[in-house]
């Protein structure tokens, strides 16, 4: 079992954009605030971006490791074969927390399928381990600001605290609970606060695609993402997010839908 919320902690944190992301010093930080005097912060990223990977793991080749530098590592797969590194080969013992992020760009609404600062998570959850997901929702109120990053960075410590301070992490050892938090696209003196939310549905196709062929005659395709102001309904994270609100999302691996299973068992009989 973890320690008690307050004792030093053991976090590892990693991300889906790569090591050098400058999200992932914000979360680096916030973990660093967390783990307490004689706590560890351990962080094991992708080498290159990993957007969009959502749970990949790389399970037909083997992942490089590299070390970077004392509890710093890069490994040459996606966010979940990162925590696996992380776990099973790179860290003394297991962390008691995973942190992934801080994502550039929100994992909002249907975002959240594709996205592998969740995914890692999702490995995390599976694992044993408590695992939040943070990310920057980024917008027009961002794209001037020094640091676009500056709501996560202010809300972040805050964030993550009142999620361990809740401390409901379900059963998990049959499908736990994980934590999907986005900061608004506002300076951070224009954040509102905290809120719960589910996740939204921003009743469009999320990502589609454009042909383009190359002078040498192939043709290939490019996946482009639709509009991310678009609002999704009352009490989800994206209308949260919106409104200037940190949306922060309970979720579960669990995928049955289990509102609907009354109504297959009868119609099977």
């Amino acid at each position: 079992m973890p320690p008690p919320i307050g004792c030093a902690m053991r976090i590892l944190v990693t991300n889906d954009d790569g090591i050098n992301a400058p999200g992932l010093k914000i979360a680096e930080a916030i973990a660093g605030a967390l783990a307490g005097d004689g706590g560890e912060v351990w962080t094991v990223a992708p080498a290159f971006e990993q957007s969009g990977v959502g749970h990949c793991i790389s399970y037909t080749h083997p992942t490089l490791i590299s070390e970077f530098g004392p509890r710093r590592w890069a490994a040459e797969g996606s966010p979940a074969d990162c925590v696996l590194a992380a776990v099973h080969e790179i860290m003394p013992a297991a962390p008691d927390l995973v942190l992934s992020g801080v994502n550039r760009g929100n994992n909002a609404a249907q975002n959240a399928m594709y996205s592998g600062t969740v995914g890692a998570c999702i490995e995390g959850e599976m694992q044993g381990i408590r695992s939040i997901a943070l990310s920057q929702f980024l917008g027009p109120r961002t794209q001037d600001l020094a640091d676009p990053f500056e709501a996560a960075a202010a809300w972040g410590e805050r964030a993550v605290r009142a999620i361990l301070d809740h401390d409901d992490w379900g059963d998990l050892v049959h499908y736990g609970i994980f934590y999907n938090v986005n900061f608004p696209p506002c300076p951070a003196a224009e954040v509102a606060g905290l809120r719960a939310a589910a996740q939204g549905h921003r009743g469009i196709v999320p990502f589609g695609a454009t042909a383009q062929q190359a002078p040498t005659g192939r043709r290939f395709v490019w996946v482009r993402g639709e509009r991310q102001d678009r609002r999704s309904e009352d009490g989800s994270d994206v209308a949260a997010n919106l409104d200037g609100y940190v949306s922060i999302t309970p979720m579960r691996c669990d995928l049955t839908a289990h509102d609907r299973l009354g109504a297959l068992s009868a119609a099977l009989a």
